[in-house]
């Protein structure tokens, strides 16, 4: 009881410190994408490929962030607005060259909600650390040692895999596979968000966290599952805080568990000519595992490297066809020229199938974003460079370009190359 009573009265006292009066707020944004992709050489075409000649595409939305804080409950909600035409009908890439282009669903305004939850802090010791009011960050203060719950409608990229320097379409790099690992079929809807629960344990020396979460009823499609007790996506996260010649840096661990009715392309190549994923559904699992790292490097300079891994049998459900993944890339502010709100990034991607993935490809089969007819195989390589001028207050314009060397994994086909204009607006 000696022990027990000091460490009572320092949970308390944690809590009652970060229990301020009841606080509501309001963000909002909004972000336009224009592309043009110019025309380039490719021996054949499919029903889902890269299209070889000159196009264009273009996506919006727009959202507000209404939050609402009374003790360590916090709540969130996030209608949203799009409209949009992805370029080449969203298909033929592993990495698509426009991360919002996932939400936009045709050249009429669509609405939705796309988050509902609530996130409960238990403040257990250590130091107060302030967090300021943003976009789904309400103004509070967290103990350095705390456990979280989050629940209800959310993205799962919002709790796991928080890379500072690239995981944000609307401010930093476009590219799907800068969003998480791209070898991660993350649960998710056809916009990006899903339904489920996390909890965290957050530490000074490191943090565990795990989830459970609803997956579409179909690839990629907006229904989602509610039967999660039997099919589900599960991730367990570990990271680890340290220091990078007296510079911060963060090193992280991630695993992931899918369990849906899925075709396994083995199972399509065995029953039909050319193989078919939709004939052979079942329920079976997908498993896989990722490792990243962010370094500050110097002020206003930041690094990250991803690396994903699937076990690449079964088709993509929830996110883009990619088996495995390396990213690297850098952030660069623009204070070190005099331009704070600016900001320079470059970005290398490489992305790769599984040997069953191939084979189904090569054989004619159709997944839901690939499908030239045929396979002369090759890692889908990708650089991207943006430079964001912030010329407003809450206001961007970004200049973005990206190189695909292989589009689609076939190197029968490009390079292409895709530009992109980007207008970002924050309230």
């Amino acid at each position: 009881m000696k022990r027990l009573a000091p460490c009572l009265l320092s949970f308390f006292a944690a809590s009652a410190a970060a229990q301020e009066g009841p606080v509501l707020e309001l963000h909002g944004q909004a972000t336009y994408v224009r592309q043009a992709k110019p025309a380039f050489d490719a021996a054949y075409g499919g029903p889902k490929s890269l299209a070889s000649e000159r196009a264009y595409g273009y996506s919006f939305t727009a959202t507000l962030n209404l939050a609402a804080r009374l003790g360590s409950w916090e709540a969130y909600f996030d209608p949203e607005a799009v409209q949009g035409v992805p370029l080449s009908e969203l298909q033929g890439l592993g990495g698509f060259s426009n991360g919002e282009s996932q939400r936009t669903a045709g050249p009429h305004i669509t609405a939705y909600h796309a988050r509902a939850f609530v996130r409960k802090t238990w403040n257990l010791d250590g130091a107060l650390e302030e967090r300021e009011s943003r976009a789904d960050q309400v103004r509070t203060r967290y103990a350095a040692r705390r456990f979280v719950v989050t629940a209800g409608n959310f993205s799962v990229l919002d709790v796991f895999d928080a890379v500072e320097y690239s995981h944000d379409a609307r401010t930093q790099f476009l590219n799907w596979a800068s969003l998480t690992y791209g070898a991660w079929d993350y649960p998710a809807d056809a916009r990006g968000y899903t339904w489920g629960v996390a909890a965290e344990y957050i530490t000074e020396r490191g943090s565990v966290r795990a989830g459970r979460f609803l997956m579409p009823v179909q690839s990629n499609g907006l229904t989602l599952d509610r039967h999660i007790a039997s099919r589900y996506g599960e991730a367990l996260e570990l990271e680890r805080p340290c220091a990078l010649g007296g510079r911060k840096a963060v090193l992280r661990l991630l695993a992931f568990r899918n369990r849906v009715e899925a075709g396994a392309f083995q199972d399509a190549l065995g029953a039909s000519a050319p193989p078919d994923l939709t004939q052979v559904r079942r329920l079976q699992s997908k498993q896989g595992f990722g490792a990243g790292t962010q370094v500050e490097l110097a002020d206003g300079i930041g690094v990250y490297a991803r690396g994903g891994w699937s076990d690449g049998r079964t088709e993509t459900f929830a996110f883009t066809e990619i088996d495995r993944s390396l990213a690297a890339g850098t952030l660069v502010k623009g204070a070190r020229w005099r331009r704070e709100n600016d900001t320079l990034g470059f970005a290398a991607y490489v992305n790769g199938l599984s040997s069953g993935h191939r084979d189904y490809l090569a054989a004619g089969g159709q997944g839901f974003f690939l499908g030239d007819g045929r396979l002369n195989y090759a890692t889908e390589k990708i650089v991207e460079a943006f430079y964001s001028f912030g010329f407003a207050r809450g206001a961007f314009l970004t200049v973005d370009w990206q190189h695909i060397a292989n589009p689609g994994y076939n190197r029968d086909r490009g390079p292409a190359d895709v530009y992109n204009v980007r207008l970002h607006f924050e309230l």
